[in-house]
């Protein structure tokens, strides 16, 4: 065996060593999310609820609150995280994620829009509302990034989602002025938030979920090749064009889930990606499952420092996330300056 293949042996061992600790992490990151709360249970009690449930009320509250919302709160920070280093890895630009390329912008602004002209406050409508805007949002930037000087850049597709989430926000908002009923009805999924989700909820969005991640990890390979450049990709015989759009559909399904399940929430798929190629490098065969379990761990310690820290209320998810995601992304600035 020659160095090299020691030295890549030792790495893929390293990184496999990795993720089963990682996992092993968000094992531990779901339990504490659902022992703990406002209601103190004891974790025999967990244990009881799903060996032996008696109808009691610890059990209710495990079975019915806290175990779906934990299991939306990992998912939607999977989803979240994955989809940002897919959008991060085909525009080779940093700064993209579902969030800034206006993805969370159309989804909500589709959701509030439809609430305003049906009246409909159901979680299960928001997800096709979500779906449908997140499309549009992220055809409409593609479609203006591609239009500047030197065609579809980092720095013209980060103007095109500035642009279209600047727009899209200040219709929303304009909205929400006029219409006191469709803000009071929405305003609570606005902030992003996985309280008051149910199982049947995220029974409707898991498969879109689980078909946007296993579209993710079969394309892994190509987006490494292309976050390259496509030059570099079509001369190693890549359709450029069908990984886009496999890609897109791909992020499309992340992202609407997400937020049709859990409203806006900013810095999961900006961070995460960033936080992942510190330890695993550039390989996307790496990057997209370690984004998964670190942006799923981040989710569930975020809902949870928002269920403690002002007991008995308690902070939705999309306002926590801003007060862990900001001082990482500072840090993680001032660090590649510094490079």
């Amino acid at each position: 065996m020659t160095i090299a293949k020691k030295y890549q042996s030792g790495q893929s061992f390293l990184l496999i060593t990795g993720l089963i600790l990682g996992i092993s992490i968000l094992g531990l990151s779901l339990i504490a999310s659902i022992t703990w709360g406002a209601a103190d249970i004891a974790f025999g009690d967990i244990y009881q609820s799903f060996t032996a449930f008696d109808g009691s009320t610890n059990h209710l509250i495990i079975r019915t609150v806290r175990l779906p919302r934990s299991l939306i709160a990992m998912l939607v920070g999977a989803s979240l995280a994955v989809a940002g280093a897919i959008m991060q890895g085909l525009t080779r630009n940093p700064l993209a994620s579902p969030g800034i390329l206006g993805v969370n912008a159309g989804a909500a602004f589709a959701v509030v829009v439809g609430t305003f002209i049906s009246g409909s406050s159901s979680l299960t409508v928001y997800a096709w509302y979500a779906f449908a805007g997140a499309a549009v949002s992220a055809i409409a930037v593609y479609f203006l990034g591609s239009l500047g000087r030197g065609g579809l850049t980092p720095f013209n597709l980060t103007i095109a989602g500035a642009a279209i989430t600047a727009f899209i926000s200040s219709i929303t908002s304009g909205i929400l002025i006029l219409s006191q009923r469709t803000l009071e009805e929405i305003r609570f999924w606005l902030a992003g938030s996985v309280a008051g989700r149910d199982i049947n909820l995220l029974l409707q969005v898991l498969p879109y979920i689980c078909v946007g991640l296993v579209l993710a990890i079969a394309l892994s390979r190509q987006i490494t090749i292309l976050s390259l450049g496509e030059d570099t990709a079509r001369s190693l015989g890549q359709s450029t064009a069908l990984i886009k759009i496999l890609a897109a559909i791909s992020i499309i399904l992340l992202a609407g889930a997400s937020v049709a399940i859990a409203g806006p929430i900013g810095f999961v798929g900006l961070i995460v990606p960033h936080i992942v190629r510190l330890i695993v490098g550039v390989d996307y065969r790496w990057i997209l499952p370690y984004s998964a379990i670190v942006g799923a761990v981040m989710m569930l310690i975020a809902d949870l420092a928002g269920r403690l820290v002002i007991q008995p209320s308690e902070l939705p998810v999309g306002l926590v996330m801003p007060l862990i995601g900001a001082p990482f992304f500072i840090y993680l600035i001032r660090w590649k300056m510094k490079r």
